[in-house]
């Protein structure tokens, strides 16, 4: 499937999780269209001030990839620059939130993936 940028799905979040500000969230794909266990495939645009605030992931595993920018990720026990080319990778019931320090938009792809239900 090819999904071109004009055609997709984009939100703004202000306040998002908690955090300064708004977050563009531009869909690559829903989560219905996936056949694996996914629900976030997207890119996150957040202008200089702007954040995430901190949130946990259980039972799913969420990768940043950061693109464009800079700006501060804090898994709770530290708080680490990140910049362009940089991957994070938070799940296991980690913690993590994320503000663009920065004088020009952090833009990172962002995608979580949900853990197989166990079955009983």
């Amino acid at each position: 499937m090819i999904r071109k940028s004009a055609d997709m799905k984009m939100e703004v979040r202000d306040k998002m999780r908690g955090g300064p500000g708004s977050v563009t969230i531009k869909h690559f794909f829903d989560k219905s269209e996936f056949t694996a266990n996914a629900r976030l495939c997207a890119r996150l645009i957040l202008p200089p001030g702007a954040g995430i605030g901190q949130h946990q992931h259980d039972g799913e595993d969420e990768v940043y990839i950061v693109l464009r920018g800079s700006g501060i990720l804090d898994d709770g026990k530290v708080q680490t620059r990140v910049s362009s080319g940089d991957a994070i990778l938070t799940g296991n019931g980690g913690i993590h939130a994320v503000t663009n320090d920065g004088k020009e938009d952090l833009e990172m792809i962002a995608m979580i993936m949900c853990y197989e239900a166990k079955k009983t």
